[in-house]
């Protein structure tokens, strides 16, 4: 039998200007495929639409997860970055069509105020939430937060991403 593909996806580090990486905690904690107890915190990602250009699909997603529009690019990560589901997760997540995800990262540096974001009623409430609350987090950890089958996609895109985000 031939194995599932990966779900298509994007991922965002947004940096402010102290250096640190907004961070969500998701706001169904139902959703075993998100979020494990002690791991309920994670940046902004989604699904890439066929077609669709994949920095627009970050800075889309970012927008549809927080409301924030006012950024600018600081790096795409030169690689795809994927991840498993455990097997009891993959049979229910997404209906079972996706193994996990391979992700295509972006760090984009916030370049608005604070009152932009809006993770209750984003993109004006036209999106459901997918976080009940954020903060800033310190870079390094990063990879703590994440539910643990992700984390080894957190700590390569903290290797890409924070050497970059010290020069700022």
């Amino acid at each position: 039998m031939k194995a599932a593909p990966y779900r298509p996806c994007v991922g965002v580090m947004l940096v402010n200007a102290a250096g640190l990486a907004f961070v969500g905690r998701r706001a169904n904690e139902a959703l075993v495929e998100h979020v494990a107890p002690g791991h309920e915190w994670q940046m902004p990602q989604g699904g890439v639409d066929p077609g669709e250009d994949l920095y627009a699909a970050a800075l889309r997603e970012l927008r549809e997860e927080t409301s924030v529009t006012s950024v600018s690019l600081i790096a795409e990560a030169p690689e795809w970055l994927a991840y498993d589901l455990p097997q009891d997760i993959a049979e229910h997540a997404w209906k079972g069509r996706y193994r996990g995800q391979t992700q295509k990262w972006f760090a984009l540096r916030f370049e608005g105020d604070e009152r932009e974001i809006d993770v209750l009623r984003p993109d004006g409430g036209r999106h459901k939430p997918e976080f009940s609350a954020w903060r800033w987090e310190r870079i390094e950890r990063l990879p703590q937060l994440i539910i643990p089958f992700k984390r080894p996609v957190y700590e390569k895109v903290v290797e890409i991403f924070a050497p970059l985000v010290t020069r700022m």
